[in-house]
């Protein structure tokens, strides 16, 4: 499995509506509201021989109230 962040900029007042939308999907492991440049990160989980740009493009931003993302692939946890 690869193990993944997004970090999601939404449009005015939509979070909470993102988050609802990303949890009723069962795509995301776990939501964060968070304070700064973006509103919320993600953490995915994808099989090994699954794209995660296509994912992103495909399941994450194309949910309605998304305006930006940044994503962050990560390799080894300690």
């Amino acid at each position: 499995m690869k193990t993944f962040f997004v970090q999601i900029k939404c449009d005015l007042g939509k979070a909470y509506e993102v988050a609802s939308e990303l949890a009723d999907a069962e795509i995301a492991s776990e939501i964060y509201s968070t304070a700064g440049q973006y509103d919320l990160l993600a953490k995915f989980y994808v099989d090994d021989d699954e794209d995660i740009g296509h994912f992103v493009n495909q399941r994450v931003q194309i949910v309605p109230g998304i305006k930006d993302t940044f994503t962050t692939v990560t390799f080894r946890a300690f």
